[in-house]
């Protein structure tokens, strides 16, 4: 599933807007879905210092940029129509 989520990211994205993320401990139960279902955790980037969009999503400071809530959508959409058009292929 990494696979197939950094695939569709960059070819929708580019490789200049994809990075990986090193692997960090937190307190997340998403793990549990994924013993049950392929899955993959990701980021989509919402950090913009011109509008004081800087402080993590936990953060009680966190502003989320809106702009990019289209492009979200698109990549999350794109990764589920995708998957499933790969499985129907064989």
């Amino acid at each position: 599933m990494y696979k197939h989520v950094k695939n569709v990211a960059v070819s929708l994205l580019g490789t200049k807007n994809y990075k990986d993320v090193p692997p960090m401990m937190g307190a997340e139960d998403f793990s549990f879905y994924s013993e049950i279902v392929p899955a993959a955790f990701y980021y989509i980037g919402v950090r913009n210092e011109s509008l004081g969009s800087i402080h993590t999503g936990h953060s009680p400071y966190f502003m989320i940029d809106e702009d990019v809530l289209p492009v979200g959508a698109a990549v999350h959409a794109a990764i589920a129509e995708r998957y499933f058009f790969l499985s129907e292929q064989g």
